[in-house]
């Protein structure tokens, strides 16, 4: 049996991690802030002190950090973990990175006989705490059903894409859909508000036709109750349509739709809002037209 090793127990990752305890395998984790990994030391995983360590006692590592230059640093910098793996573990790296850098990291671990899956996740927090995430996985086909037993247990819907890149491309993909779909909605309701007519109504016929989607579902809901408690945060939002600027621009694509939902969320997050859901959003559209939330 694998040992496993899990790195980033924030909103997602200690869901996914706990998934993967009280499944029975074997798990032990790092955090820089202990109160992270309490729920997981609860159910018997194993605490250590750095990166490094973890990895020395680690078949298959999993990580789950917010971007490029904290992947970067979990496995390359002082006590990294990179160093503590050996020679046919497999990195698993659950969160949005670029797939610029997934493809150099996957060089990178593949000069020291180290696989790496890009993987990260759909779903919010609610899909990482009942495993029904959907999962995009890119890398060697060996390494990834060698981890897919592991990404049953925190996903329902697992796909793998292609070789290393391919999950993080997938990834960007569902930010640009979600990203336009968010301002669509927020744009619906705020027509619907000038319109005098009830944006709540507006959502529920809306609900039973074509334009149905869990955007308008669950984050419409979060707009019309101007409840924006994180599933996931404006300012990760933003990130991840930055990924996919910087991908466009050096591909040279035109993504207009893309671009618009990434200065309307730099907006928001501009405006100190970067804590709250991306369904935020909404906020910033009806700033622009003088509509009171």
């Amino acid at each position: 049996m694998d040992s496993l090793g899990f790195i980033g127990l924030g909103v997602m990752g200690q869901p996914m991690a706990l998934n993967l305890r009280k499944a029975g395998h074997p798990l032990g984790v790092y955090a820089r802030d202990p109160a992270q990994s309490a729920p997981l030391l609860a159910a018997s995983a194993v605490s250590h002190a750095t990166p490094f360590a973890l990895a020395q006692a680690s078949d298959i590592l999993f990580i789950n950090v917010s971007d490029d230059a904290a992947l970067e640093a979990v496995l390359f910098s002082t006590d990294g973990a990179a160093t503590g793996l050996r020679a046919g573990c497999v990195v698993v790296d659950m969160g949005t990175s670029s797939p610029t850098h997934t493809r150099q990291l996957a060089a990178r671990l593949g000069e020291r006989e180290i696989d790496l899956i890009d993987a990260p996740v759909s779903g919010g927090q609610a899909g990482a705490i009942s495993g029904t995430l959907a999962i995009m996985a890119g890398g060697a086909d060996a390494a990834f059903q060698r981890v897919l037993p592991y990404f049953q247990v925190m996903g329902g819907n697992i796909v793998h894409v292609g070789d290393c890149g391919a999950g993080q491309v997938a990834k960007a993909c569902n930010q640009i859909v979600i990203s336009a779909a968010l301002l669509g909605v927020a744009e619906a309701f705020t027509f619907a508000v000038r319109q005098g007519v009830d944006a709540a109504k507006v959502r529920q016929a809306l609900l039973g036709g074509s334009a149905y989607s869990r955007i308008l579902e669950i984050h419409g809901h979060r707009m019309l109750d101007g409840q924006f408690k994180p599933g996931f945060k404006a300012r990760l939002h933003q990130k991840d349509l930055g990924i996919v600027q910087a991908e466009a621009h050096a591909a040279g694509l035109a993504l207009p739709s893309a671009a618009l939902a990434a200065q309307m969320m730099n907006a928001l997050v501009g405006n100190g809002d970067g804590e709250l859901d991306s369904s935020a959003l909404i906020k910033v559209i009806q700033q622009l037209n003088g509509i009171a939330p």
